[in-house]
């Protein structure tokens, strides 16, 4: 089991910039998969980004490509999501998940491994 704690949420104005990071702690951590997913009021959990063990394959939802970058650093045990040009109905909390895994997955129920979530809020 693996320990997850996000940090770096916050109030931006639409068109803004915020960086994610995820402390990871209890366990080996190249052993996971490490996914980026979000939740707004009254919504499901959707998914938003993942990277392989390695940091050498990425996947992301299509409304996020070309906006938002997850990368990790091993060595630190930490992912973060770098989102830019944020946009209102990117509102939402946002939540670092683990999978051990070989393979990317790209649904909730596939991760076994949550932090608390950290609000993020992209204002008009």
């Amino acid at each position: 089991q693996v320990q997850l704690v996000e940090s770096g949420g916050g109030l931006v104005q639409a068109g803004g910039s915020l960086r994610l990071s995820c402390a990871a702690s209890g366990t080996t951590f190249n052993w996971y998969v490490m996914g980026w997913f979000r939740q707004a009021p009254g919504k499901e959990r959707e998914f938003i980004a993942a990277i392989s063990r390695t940091g050498d394959n990425t996947h992301y939802q299509d409304s996020v490509k070309g906006r938002f970058t997850i990368s990790r650093d091993n060595a630190k045990n930490t992912v973060q999501l770098e989102m830019n040009s944020l946009k209102p109905e990117d509102t939402a909390v946002y939540y670092c998940a683990a999978n051990h895994t070989e393979i990317i997955r790209t649904t909730a129920p596939e991760y076994g491994d949550w932090g608390q979530g950290t609000q993020v809020t992209a204002s008009t």
